[in-house]
């Protein structure tokens, strides 16, 4: 009965230590640059931190470049902000039409275009203000990203990506499994220690 439960306790370890090493990690995914005319486009923006157990203020603010052809118009407008968990209201020809789409730690801070037009076409700007709080001390980070956008009216076939999407989830099976296996060898392995153990105390 003691060995029973010490295999039990032993393997509820094992797939607690599993499930904390297989948590969410941050990777830093680049945005789709193609929108499809009256449809919806998410525009992705990822800041990683390195320290995740220290919450910092963020803030986010969207800027709008317009392009004509290949030329860039300087200057930028400022269409969207999202600041200490609330969207933050900016007039512009954004307004009504920008919904948050970003994480609740604030590492995914993405938003989405509703009801995309030929006029979106242009260059987006991510800037993202973390500020640390240490008693006296406060630095700052900042990050900017930006995304060039272009928008027509039917959505071009991408092999590529579905390639690439294709192999994402074979990859992902194929670890499932794996940590499955890992997992069943683990428990197999210990009962027979345990086993061994017990027979060689009678």
């Amino acid at each position: 009965m003691v060995t029973q439960y010490r295999v039990h306790l032993q393997t509820l370890v094992l797939v607690i230590f599993v499930v904390h090493s297989s948590r969410p990690v941050c990777v830093d995914v680049p945005s789709d640059t193609e929108a499809v005319l009256g449809k919806a486009m998410k525009l992705t923006c990822i800041s990683c931190m390195k320290r995740e157990e220290i919450k910092p203020k963020t803030r986010v603010d969207w800027y709008y470049r317009p392009t004509t052809g290949e030329n860039i118009i300087s200057g930028r407008t400022h269409i969207y902000r999202y600041e200490n968990s609330a969207v933050v209201d900016v007039e512009g020809p954004f307004k009504g039409r920008l919904a948050w789409n970003g994480s609740q730690d604030l590492q995914d801070v993405s938003i989405v275009i509703l009801n995309v037009n030929y006029s979106d076409s242009g260059v987006y700007e991510c800037e993202v203000l973390r500020e640390f709080e240490f008693g006296f001390f406060t630095p700052s980070f900042s990050n900017i990203k930006n995304i060039t956008l272009n928008v027509k009216e039917k959505a071009t076939d991408d092999a590529t990506a579905i390639y690439s999407e294709i192999m994402m989830y074979v990859l992902l099976v194929f670890l499932t499994f794996w940590l499955l296996v890992e997992m069943v060898y683990c428990y197999r392995k210990i009962s027979k220690s345990d086993e061994q153990t017990q027979d060689t105390a009678y």
